[in-house]
C-alpha cells in the first residue's frame, strides 16, 4: 500500500485537500474517520475507521485536513497514538511558493496561494485558498491563514493563531500565539498572545471571544 493518508475524514475541509491531491497527481491511500459522524473526503477515497488502522497504514505519510489550529493539534495527537509518525507536507500545484521559502512537516498550502521569499511555514501550518503571505514572514506551528487573507512582509503569526478570511495584516506586525484575527480585519499593530482583533482598523482585545 502507498499514497497519502488523510487523518480526519469528517472535516468539511478534507474535500479541498483531496482536490489538491488530484491536481498534483498525489495518490490517496485512505481517509481516516477519527471521530463519529459524516464523511467529507468525497467519492473514490477509501475510508478507514480509526479502530481499523493497521501498522501498514500507520507507516504511510499522513496529513491532518482540519482548518482549526486546536482541532488539528488534537487530531495529530490521536494519529500519533495510532502509530502515525511520518507527517507529509502538501502544496497545491496552483500555488506560487518562493524557492527560498521553508516548508515544514504537516504543512498544507491550498490552491492559488502566494508565499513570498524567505518565509517559513511552521509544522502543520495551513494556508487556505488564495491567501497571500509576504516575504520574510514566520507562520508558526499549527497556525491557520484563511482564504483570501493578505499577510504583508516581515509579519510573525504565532503558534496556533488563526487569521480569518480576507483579513489584512500590515508589515512587521506580530500576531501572538493562539490569537484570532477576525475575517476582514485590517491589523496595523501587534496582537498579544491569545488576543482578538476585529474591524477596520482593527480593535484589539486581550482575550479571544468565547467559542461555542
Amino acid at each position: 500500500m502507498n499514497g497519502l493518508v488523510l487523518f480526519g475524514a469528517g472535516s468539511t475541509f478534507c474535500v479541498d485537500v483531496v482536490e489538491t491531491c488530484r491536481r498534483n497527481g498525489q495518490g490517496i491511500a485512505a481517509a481516516i474517520r477519527n471521530v463519529p459522524g459524516p464523511v467529507h473526503s468525497g467519492d473514490g477515497v477509501p475510508l478507514i475507521e480509526a479502530a481499523d488502522v493497521t501498522p501498514e497504514i500507520a507507516a504511510l505519510p499522513f496529513l491532518v485536513p482540519l482548518f482549526s489550529p486546536q482541532n488539528r493539534r488534537i487530531a495529530l495527537a490521536a494519529a500519533a497514538e495510532l502509530g502515525f509518525h511520518e507527517a507529509a507536507h502538501l502544496v497545491d500545484r496552483t500555488a506560487i511558493v518562493a524557492s527560498s521559502c521553508g516548508v515544514e512537516a504537516g504543512v498544507y498550502v491550498n490552491a492559488g496561494c502566494v508565499i513570498g521569499g524567505h518565509t517559513r511555514l511552521g509544522r502543520f501550518a495551513l494556508c487556505n485558498r488564495g491567501a497571500n503571505v509576504g516575504h520574510h514572514c514566520r507562520i508558526g506551528a499549527f497556525a491557520s491563514i484563511g482564504p483570501g487573507a493578505v499577510v504583508a512582509g516581515l509579519v510573525t503569526v504565532g503558534d496556533e493563531a488563526m487569521v480569518g478570511a480576507g483579513a489584512v495584516i500590515l508589515p512587521q506586525v506580530r500576531i501572538g500565539a493562539g490569537a484570532v484575527v477576525a475575517p476582514g480585519a485590517v491589523v496595523a499593530r501587534d496582537v498579544p498572545d491569545g488576543g482578538f482583533a476585529a474591524g477596520n482598523p482593527a480593535r484589539i482585545s486581550t482575550r479571544s471571544p468565547a467559542k461555542g
